[in-house]
């Protein structure tokens, strides 16, 4: 496994696999980048609140992809989320993972 992958992740490749099992879309930037701009549907928990709220994910019961605006931000949304029993993936940058679902 490659640094980037072991920082990022594999999301290139398992985007669509995540968005096929119903992934539910976890932007993890601040309220203001959020309110810039986000992924239609998206759920909104900023990565600094996530350890606080990990019990409103876990409810959703559903595989979860993060994004943030660069990947870094998700990259640790996402560990954090797995070392909770929660099955998630970084997505990375906003426009990345919108050109991933396009």
């Amino acid at each position: 496994m490659g640094l980037l992958n072991a920082l990022f992740g594999k999301s290139t490749n398992n985007v669509a696999e995540y968005v096929a099992k119903g992934a539910v879309l976890l932007d993890v930037r601040t309220a203001s980048e959020y309110q810039g701009g986000h992924i239609k549907n998206a759920i909104h928990i900023p990565v600094q609140e996530l350890g606080q709220r990990i019990n409103e994910v876990k409810k959703l019961n559903k595989p979860v992809i993060t994004y943030c605006a660069s990947g870094m931000r998700s990259a640790s949304a996402a560990s954090l989320l797995k070392s909770k029993a929660v099955d998630a993936i970084n997505g990375g940058g906003i426009g990345s993972l919108q050109r991933k679902l396009a």
